[in-house]
């Protein structure tokens, strides 16, 4: 019962991806609770010049934020500086942005220099996006299992099958070991590009490829190059205290309830010792109007926006 529930709550919000509100007028105020406890004026974190380092593979959503947020405001300016996950990680400890969007925090390790100068970051979750697996049309798997997946990881396959990751210093690529409680890897069954679209390009001129990118690169590609018709989106197998739960695409509603097995959520970092603009973009994002472009772009916002319904009074009879 509880699941038809959330069908039906995610069902009806799908059908108001597109009923965005108007866009308020520039130079609004930014809701934020802590702004309003440290009594910060929102001149200080709505203008300015921000660095901000990204996971690649949500590149395409993020700088949909960064172009409404700065069309909204325009005295402030976001550069992105899109990496691979372990890059970008690396980019954060060395100091070339004070906030990153990634999906996953800082282990003990990573952050111990900002422990030393005394720097905790302030988190705000944005949206979940997950890993996709898919195959060329003319190869006749239709899903793909754990088993298959660490045997392929392992080099143990003798199927000829391989898995082609967007990089091997990916969140998908780190997501997948995860999944199959491996450190290490071999390379025989395993291959990493530079791209999403290189990677979909490998799996149409390779019938025994399987593409591993994000569910975001996914919706992106399709939208750039209309490749759905040429590939085959797996359905992942979902194993909960050693059960099978089945098979599950990704999508806004696996996502939502937890059915889908690689899911990850992706947050701000922020490691700015002084409030200011990483504050007012991160409000933006996880406030209305962000996580609407979530909503639209095909991810699932972390915080559900409002639906605005408008009563007018020659419609009443």
């Amino acid at each position: 019962m509880k699941r038809i529930l959330i069908y039906a709550f995610i069902g009806f919000l799908m059908l108001s991806n597109g009923a965005c509100s108007n866009s308020k007028k520039k130079g609004q105020d930014v809701t934020d609770s802590t702004q309003k406890k440290q009594g910060v004026g929102t001149g200080k974190i709505l203008a300015g010049e921000l660095a901000v380092i990204v996971d690649e593979s949500i590149l395409p959503i993020m700088l949909e934020q960064a172009d409404v947020f700065k069309t909204s405001y325009e005295n402030a300016n976001i550069r992105l500086i899109p990496l691979p996950e372990k890059e970008a990680i690396n980019a954060l400890i060395t100091g070339e942005a004070d906030i990153a969007v990634l999906a996953r925090s800082l282990s003990t390790e990573e952050s111990a220099g900002f422990v030393k100068r005394q720097l905790k970051p302030r988190t705000f979750p944005i949206f979940y996006d997950g890993v996709l697996f898919f195959n060329n049309l003319s190869a006749a798997d239709t899903s793909i299992d754990i088993n298959t997946l660490k045997s392929l990881l392992k080099g143990e396959s003798n199927s000829g099958k391989r898995l082609v990751f967007d990089n091997i210093n990916s969140t998908n690529f780190r997501k997948v070991k995860e999944l199959t409680n491996l450190e290490k890897v071999s390379g025989q069954s395993v291959k990493g590009m530079k791209t999403s679209k290189e990677v979909i390009d490998e799996v149409l001129a390779d019938p025994n490829s399987i593409g591993v990118i994000s569910y975001g690169q996914y919706l992106d590609c399709i939208k750039q190059f209309g490749e759905e018709n040429k590939i085959r989106i797996l359905s992942l197998q979902s194993i909960k205290d050693g059960k099978s739960l089945g098979f599950f695409k990704p999508s806004q509603t696996t996502f939502a309830t937890d059915e889908y097995a690689l899911k990850s959520e992706f947050q701000v970092l922020n490691y700015q010792p002084k409030m200011g603009l990483g504050i007012g973009f991160s409000a933006f994002m996880t406030g209305d109007r962000g996580q609407r472009i979530v909503l639209k772009y095909g991810l699932l916002p972390y915080t559900m926006p409002g639906r605005e319904i408008i009563i007018r009074e020659d419609n009443i009879n």
